[in-house]
């Protein structure tokens, strides 16, 4: 394997190291300061440069995200907070919202709160992401030449005379990685058919975001959200310098899938460090998450590109219900969801994936969201 320039055989690197996290390993805390108390993280270090935080008590979510000192995730000002301090009612998940490389929402509501009883109590976005894990599970160990990290836990989401849904997921990576991966599985341990709706909130920030970067993806067909995204949908893969009062603006993405089935898409700084460029990729699969909102954030504090693989819509569920896009899973039914995310640092790697998320020719804007979304996947 290479490390810091040099190839070395196995025996040839465990010669030279003690344990093993002296250069590659996790390590679980418990966070002490502030609302961020007593939540639990795993922070994991490959000795590429590639550091993860990954919150245990919210959902084994992915809170901060850096390689070689530069930021991939967007930060929100609130910071770390502990599920204790979850606020489900209307708007109030924000409250909440660190941003980060990852916040997963659902699993029974995703955008907009349902206007539903007390009992469901869907707000924006759901609960999902603010629930502990169960059995959590580290792994640090040799498998051949490969030395795998790995952080695995368990996030039910139920209630009495309701839904009953188990999220499994694995964070993964290994020794002298620059990327990690994301490995959900979703069970129905209920004995109804549940519907449900899963969104990732893949959350990049400065330095990949700034002034003339670009969002790489393969798109076929895009549809603003509203008015506001409608304005200036010419640019919506330009990012621009943090805009005071600036409107957020939403888009509905049809991607074309690589012959795998794979869609990869990024944010890229070409003119960051004199030109040396930087980004962030994220790729996942259409046949597991067959729809795509982009989410543009030029705002001051909040100055964040969104790139949010998902199975359903975010105007929340009674818009997916109109459409009938809401999607169900069987009782003893499971669903597998698959994400990889990387740094993007040399120019033989922006090629690669600049092919990767060439689509088939420039995007066409559908004249309307409601024939977007009826649109087969």
């Amino acid at each position: 394997m290479k490390m810091y320039g040099k190839d070395y055989a196995t025996r040839e690197l465990r010669q030279r190291i003690g344990n093993m996290d002296q250069v590659a390993g996790i390590r679980t805390v418990q966070l002490q300061d502030g609302p961020e108390h007593p939540g639990r993280a795993a922070v994991i270090h490959t000795g590429s440069g590639l550091e993860l935080t990954v919150l245990l008590d919210r959902c084994l979510d992915i809170s901060a995200a850096s390689f070689q000192g530069r930021p991939m995730a967007w930060r929100s000002t609130t910071g770390d907070i502990a599920p204790q301090f979850y606020e489900p009612e209307g708007l109030r998940w924000l409250r909440s919202y660190f941003g980060g490389m990852v916040t997963t929402c659902g699993l029974i509501n995703v955008g907009a709160p349902a206007d539903d009883s007390p009992v469901s109590g869907n707000g924006l976005h759901g609960r999902i992401g603010n629930a502990p894990a169960r059995n959590v599970q580290v792994r640090q160990a040799w498998d051949g030449d490969d030395y795998l990290l790995s952080v695995t836990g368990s996030m039910r989401e139920t209630r009495v005379f309701g839904e009953n849904l188990l999220l499994t997921r694995t964070v993964s990576t290994k020794l002298g990685a620059k990327r990690f991966q994301i490995c959900d599985t979703l069970a129905n341990e209920g004995f109804d058919d549940t519907p449900f709706q899963l969104l990732y909130h893949c959350n990049v920030g400065w330095p990949a975001v700034d002034e003339g970067s670009q969002v790489l993806a393969p798109v076929q067909t895009i549809a603003p959200r509203d008015a506001d995204a409608a304005d200036g949908k010419e640019a919506w893969a330009r990012c621009d310098a943090p805009i005071h009062g600036y409107a957020e603006k939403v888009y509905y993405h049809d991607m074309a899938p690589a012959a795998d089935g794979s869609v990869t898409c990024a944010v890229v700084n070409n003119g960051f460090d004199a030109g040396e460029g930087f980004g962030v990729y994220l790729k996942y699969y259409k046949s597991e998450l067959p729809r795509f909102a982009h989410w543009k954030q030029m705002g001051e504090q909040e100055y964040v590109i969104g790139l949010e693989p998902c199975n359903c819509c975010v105007e929340g569920k009674a818009v997916d219900e109109k459409y009938g896009l809401v999607d169900a899973i069987a009782p003893g039914e499971s669903r597998t969801f698959r994400l990889e995310f990387g740094a993007v640092t040399t120019p033989d790697e922006l090629a690669a994936l600049r092919k990767a998320a060439a689509g088939p020719g420039a995007p066409t804007f559908a004249k309307h969201f409601s024939e977007f979304v009826k649109k087969p996947r």
